[in-house]
């Protein structure tokens, strides 16, 4: 594509922000994902008014949209574990509230990843304008 040479950088940017939207959970991932809603799911059913698993559903809605590494199906499976402690014992919040504390710092790590998003080096030009080498 041929822009000024000035616009060159909010191009890449805009670029860069495509690709990141368009990278879905794959694989292990989206497993774990589809998962930690289920059990969510459940305990949504029983308990409706808890203003945390509200939270918790915003925010893995949020996650669904970025690309996640193997340490952060990790993160997901330990999430997953502690709803499921909470299942068990309702009485106390102390698991909901880690998992929803595992949910927040996943959420804005991959926030803050996908911004800081790995930089281009100089991109060399598919052609020169300024060379002759036809003859």
């Amino acid at each position: 594509m041929l822009v000024p040479r000035k616009t060159v950088p909010a191009v890449h940017d805009l670029v860069r922000s495509t690709e990141r939207a368009s990278h879905p959970p794959t694989g292990a991932a989206l497993k774990h994902l589809k998962q930690l809603q289920k059990t969510l799911d459940t305990i949504t059913e029983a308990h409706p008014a808890l203003e945390e698993l509200t939270q918790l559903q915003h925010q893995l809605r949020a996650i669904r949209r970025f690309q996640l590494s193997q340490n952060d199906v990790g993160v997901l499976q330990n999430t997953d574990k502690a709803l499921q402690a909470f299942r068990e014992n309702t009485k106390s919040s102390d698991s909901l509230n880690q998992a929803l504390l595992q949910i927040y710092s996943l959420r804005n790590a991959l926030g803050h990843r996908s911004a800081d998003g790995p930089q281009t080096d100089t991109v060399r030009p598919a052609y020169s304008l300024e060379e002759d080498d036809d003859g």
